[in-house]
């Protein structure tokens, strides 16, 4: 790439599209060029509220349009699958917002979409790309702690939220574990890799999505992972990681940590805290910035986000899925993840419904 700034082109216009392009605009390096949304009117007032020249009232003339080298698709999740596929298939790079898709055969098509195009393609998974957790990652990989023997992480939301909103909807791949326990699962596999058993309750709604859902993961190497979610609970957000020679504790936000401590046997605590050049604990510039290092690099894929890890995310919240009960229409009842019947692989437009629910 030999642009002097990365053209960003931006697929739905809810909240965590105006927060991503809210960074975007901030960063020197970067250009967005066009939004488009299902019709005018959100697109053209996203536009003029952040100085987008571009504006569509549809999908396909963003996948089309020449000027942008990457586009960030930022719909719900339930619709990942069709607007990511679209864009790749258009030649477009994607930046596809988190939970990848709705489950792995899904983000299989896509993943095999990328690679068979050679185009570029990541999640956005932030929390890998932030500073902290890298640095965190580091530590644990240095042998800081020993042999990694257990992890912990928790997300809930307080709630309530009624029945209408697209987190109890099961055509939306609605409840907490696609949202919420994409981060707790996500940071353990940070860790430790994908894991060889899985053990899961859930607390279904009405609408049999789970309002929340507790897991155990388990490795070969004897590592133990508990991880929780939920909609009907605010919980601390923290994180910690056991190890045969000590501890590190995230107090709050373990997936955009401003400190950290580490517990070793003999020595006082050490607390780590976020470099203040790093901006705002929650900034999306670093993901940006990512993206933008590697479409540089002539690279399809993200070291820090590699595809492979998201798959095998994937493969996890499939099968905690498996275990408590929640499948979405279209799946067969015995696998989630797995159709009913085989549809052909298009990128039929999916409508936007509303926007993600972003941590605070």
């Amino acid at each position: 790439m030999t642009e002097q700034k990365v053209r960003w082109g931006v697929l739905a216009t809810g909240g965590i599209a105006a927060t991503f392009t809210a960074d975007l605009v901030d960063m020197p390096d970067a250009e967005v060029v066009a939004v488009a949304s299902r019709s005018a009117e959100p697109a053209k007032a996203f536009a003029e509220r952040f100085g987008i020249p571009r504006a569509y009232g549809d999908w396909e003339s963003l996948a089309y349009d020449d000027g942008i080298d990457v586009v960030y698709v930022a719909t719900p999740h339930s619709a990942h699958r069709a607007a990511a596929g679209l864009m790749l298939e258009a030649g477009r790079n994607v930046l596809c917002e988190k939970p990848f898709t709705l489950n792995a055969r899904e983000a299989a098509e896509l993943v095999a979409l990328a690679r068979g195009n050679g185009r570029f393609l990541m999640e956005a998974m932030w929390m890998y790309c932030h500073p902290m957790v890298r640095r965190l990652k580091a530590l644990v990989d240095d042998g800081a702690i020993g042999e990694v023997r257990h992890v912990r992480a928790d997300f809930g939301l307080e709630g309530p939220f009624p029945a209408t909103h697209r987190l109890r909807d099961p055509a939306l791949g609605g409840g907490a574990l696609l949202d919420l326990g994409v981060y707790p699962v996500s940071f353990t596999q940070l860790l430790l890799g994908e894991p060889s058993d899985i053990a899961a309750r859930a607390v279904l709604s009405e609408e049999s999505v789970d309002l929340q859902t507790g897991a155990v993961l388990s490795w070969e190497s004897g590592a133990l992972a508990s991880v929780h979610c939920s909609i009907v609970g605010g919980t601390a957000t923290a994180a910690s990681i056991t190890g045969s020679q000590g501890r590190i504790d995230v107090p709050d936000g373990f997936f955009f940590p401003d400190r950290f401590v580490l517990h070793r046997a003999g020595r006082d605590p050490e607390e780590f805290t976020a470099d203040p050049a790093h901006g705002p604990r929650a900034s999306l510039k670093h993901e940006a910035a990512e993206v933008m290092r590697a479409l540089r690099a002539g690279e399809t894929e993200s070291p820090l986000v590699p595809l492979d890890g998201t798959l095998a995310v994937m493969r996890t919240l499939d099968a905690i899925r498996d275990r408590v009960g929640v499948r979405y229409p279209g799946e067969r009842a015995d696998t989630p993840g797995s159709p009913e019947i085989t549809p052909e692989v298009t990128s039929e437009v999916t409508p936007e419904i509303a926007p993600e629910v972003t941590p605070a």
